[in-house]
Order: structure tokens, then C-alpha cells, then sequence
């Protein structure tokens, strides 16, 4: 099973290789694949603490408290911590979502927000849709959400993955079949951003910033040799990242404020510009600077 943070680093990747949306869903959607469920939840990290929220909102019932419980080794006292849980793999957290969040956090990942707060209210909000309706009507071969319909709502969402598969998030996060009379699935809807030849937007990075893209930050600047130790990439823009920032944008000809904007991902995720100084000895000054007008670059007299 992944982490979370293994999933944020696979997501940048993903995105920095331009792979397009609908196959970034897929992908997010397999990678996250046996995380738990947890009634309400959307994309939070799974901790006792965090579990026992959600049993404690005033809108849970007590079957779905009851089911958060059990499944928690240390809520239902099998266990002092959380180490050795399934649900910890190699002592790092997963996210807890329920069927809508977690098909709203993965539709974030690619900027898109599906309004609603749950399966019937997003259904209902025509704006996060391009186009919907019965399954019968569905193209096979397009990434969209599908729907449980029972009477007036909409009880139940996943992410048609395209030739008849299913992932979605019951009791834990699993793959199925579409159409399948077992589940039921009924309607369809193609969220609004997801097809078409845009490619991601890159937000915009600062100090607090954190997720998927701020791993994706690190990683270019370590490997383009710029020190983040001892956090590595670990998503949280701190002041260690603003610093290597900082050094990337002077390094790179650019404005140096320690933010990650439209220049400065653009030029990291290019490769970047290698700055070399040159030493010319004995040129007069105007030669020099006809040199600097020609190619750019700054001059330092001897002895400045």
C-alpha cells in the first residue's frame, strides 16, 4: 500500500511528465488503492485523533461511527499505536476519505473542484459537469464519475477508469466492474476540465504551501543540487524551501522573492539555465560592455 506522501511524489511526477488528466485520475485513483474509508472524511490523514472527529460530528450515524471504530486498531484497543496497522504502511500515514472525497480529493490533484457536500448535491450542481446522465448512455472509453441512484439521491460515486472498470472508496478503496448488478451503478457524469488539450495549471508556491506540487518542487531543486536538508521532499514549503528557491531564481536570471510563480516553474521544470562566470582579462571597458549587451551577465572589476 502507498503512503500519502508516495502518492503526492508519484502525482508530481506524473504531472511534470504531462501526462494528461483523465490518465492522471486513473493513476491516482490505483495508487491509492486499499486506503480506508471513513464517513465524512476527504482526503484527511489517517490518525486515531482524526477518526475520533469524524465519529464525533453531530450528522454521523452510529453504524458508520461504529465501522470508524472498528477498523481502528487503537480505537477499538487492539492496539496502543498505530505502528504495525495496516493502514501505516512503513510508519507513514495514508488519507481517509468516504466515496465523494475521495473522488473530490482526486479531482483536486488536477485542479478541479466537484462542489457539493456529498453524492446528491454534487450530482445536482450542474456547473461541475460537462455532460451526464444514465449509464446506458455512458462512453466506455472515457474517464468520468459514476453513481448509485436510490429514489431521490445519488447514495454512492466512483471513477469509471474506462473499459469497464470502477475504483471507488467502500470500506476501503477498491476496484469493480461497470456496469455491475451488484453495486447497481446507474448514472454518469464528465467532470467539467477534465478532456481537452490544456495542460495543468501550476499553482502558485509559497511558505506554508503544501501537497503534491510542493513535493514536486523539492524534487526538481535536489536534483538539480540545491540543499534541502534535512526535510528532503517532504511537501511543506518551510524556510528551507523559500531558501533554495531563492537560490534557484538568482542562479537563473530570475526575481528573486523565494515563490514558486509562473517564471520560476517554468524554468525549473525546463531544465533551468546554467550560469557560467567568465573571467576576460585586459579589455577595455567598452569592450566589456558591448560583451554584456551581446550575451547578458553582470561585470566585476579586478579588485571589487
Amino acid at each position: 500500500m502507498n503512503s500519502a506522501s508516495q502518492v503526492s511524489g508519484l502525482v508530481g511526477a506524473w504531472i511534470a511528465s504531462g501526462l494528461l488528466k483523465p490518465e492522471i485520475i486513473v493513476k491516482f485513483a490505483e495508487a491509492c488503492m486499499d486506503w480506508p474509508y471513513v464517513w465524512g472524511a476527504v482526503g484527511a490523514e489517517c490518525t486515531p485523533d482524526k477518526r475520533r472527529y469524524y465519529m464525533g460530528r453531530s450528522s454521523i450515524g452510529e453504524k458508520d461511527k461504529a465501522n470508524i471504530q472498528k477498523a481502528c486498531p487503537v480505537l477499538n484497543g487492539s492496539q496502543t499505536a498505530c505502528n504495525g496497522c495496516k493502514w501505516f504502511p512503513h510508519n507513514q500515514r495514508v488519507l481517509i476519505n468516504d466515496c465523494q472525497g475521495f473522488v473530490k480529493n482526486a479531482f483536486s490533484r488536477i485542479g478541479i473542484t466537484l462542489r457539493g457536500g456529498g453524492c446528491t448535491s454534487m450530482w445536482n450542481d450542474n456547473s461541475n459537469w460537462t455532460q451526464k446522465g444514465k449509464l446506458a448512455d455512458m462512453p466506455r472509453d472515457k474517464v468520468c464519475l459514476v453513481f448509485i441512484n436510490e429514489g431521490e439521491k445519488m447514495s454512492h460515486v466512483g471513477i469509471y477508469c474506462g473499459n469497464g472498470r470502477v475504483i471507488h472508496c467502500s470500506h476501503y478503496v477498491r476496484e469493480g466492474a461497470c456496469p455491475d448488478k451488484a453495486w447497481g451503478w446507474s448514472h454518469y457524469a464528465i467532470p467539467a476540465g477534465l478532456y481537452g488539450d490544456a495542460p495543468i495549471e501550476m499553482p502558485t508556491l509559497r511558505k506554508g504551501s503544501s501537497g503534491e506540487y510542493v513535493t514536486l518542487l523539492q524534487t526538481k531543486l535536489i536534483q538539480r543540487g540545491y540543499d534541502l536538508n534535512p526535510y528532503g521532499a517532504d511537501g511543506k514549503y518551510g524556510n528551507k524551501t523559500v531558501e533554495a528557491v531563492k537560490a534557484f531564481q538568482r542562479d537563473n536570471g530570475l526575481a528573486v522573492d523565494g515563490i514558486c510563480g509562473k517564471n520560476t516553474w517554468n524554468c525549473i521544470l525546463s531544465g533551468g539555465t546554467t550560469l557560467y562566470t567568465v573571467t576576460i582579462q585586459h579589455v577595455s571597458l567598452g569592450v566589456a560592455n558591448n560583451i554584456i549587451t551581446q550575451y547578458g551577465g553582470t561585470m566585476k572589476k579586478e579588485g571589487d
